[in-house]
């Protein structure tokens, strides 16, 4: 079990929460067979709370260390 790399400073409780679903989710993706749409729906939406390439960078780089699964990877897999 590890912690997720979010600076829950900077955002909303409900922004908090749906990060953490969207890692958990990339976890699965991962993992097992996911719905292809609803992960996209999600990334889409990732994109708009962290709003910025730099800051999304970032956090795939941690969670790459910790998890051993990349976001950007992840996703291009799936689109």
């Amino acid at each position: 079990m590890y912690t997720y790399p979010i600076d829950f400073d900077l955002y909303t409780k409900q922004e908090a929460i749906f990060l953490i679903e969207f890692l958990a989710m990339i976890e699965d993706a991962n993992e097992r067979k996911v719905d292809k749409d609803l992960l996209l729906k999600k990334h889409k939406k990732f994109r708009k709370i962290i709003n910025s390439v730099s800051t999304e960078k970032q956090l795939d780089k941690e969670f790459t260390k910790i998890s051993g699964y990349s976001i950007y990877k992840t996703i291009k897999k799936y689109t």
